[in-house]
């Protein structure tokens, strides 16, 4: 049986509107440096299918932010809306983005080497390093 879920959200303003299958109900939260620069804080996602639809594109404009990803945000209202892999084309979406995140369930960390001291979840999760996630995913990050 598949966790697979399609969801539907959009940004502040409503002038990008995407649905998404998300592969599972797994929110993971990242805490590289360039992802806290880029939100405030940790970077908590929704891992998604190839199945994404995007309505309003011409709102959107893209970050070349790495050699293996790129991030996307409304360029009206600014609401940041995928962390996408280069290679694959898979979209990471910001769990709060969607409108239903009920049954979504946080339970695993990357780059918890960067992790600053001043936050910590209670949450039990999973937990990779930076370099345990790149020697497990490879450079496509």
């Amino acid at each position: 049986m598949s966790d697979e879920m399609q969801r539907k959200g959009a940004c502040l303003c409503g002038a990008v509107r995407i649905t998404a299958t998300t592969e599972n109900n797994s929110v993971g939260a990242c805490h590289c440096k360039m992802c806290r620069r880029w939100g405030g804080g940790p970077f908590m996602e929704l891992t998604c299918t190839s199945d994404v639809a995007i309505d309003g594109k011409e709102h959107i404009t893209v970050f070349d932010s790495s050699a293996w990803a790129e991030r996307g945000f409304c360029n009206q209202c600014g609401t940041h809306l995928f962390y996408r892999l280069k290679k694959t084309g898979q979209h990471m979406i910001p769990v709060g983005f969607f409108d239903d995140d009920d049954e979504v369930v946080f339970d695993h960390q990357v780059f918890i080497d960067e992790k600053p001291s001043f936050y910590r979840f209670a949450n039990e999760t999973r937990n990779m390093t930076g370099v345990e996630l790149f020697a497990r995913y490879g450079s496509s990050g």
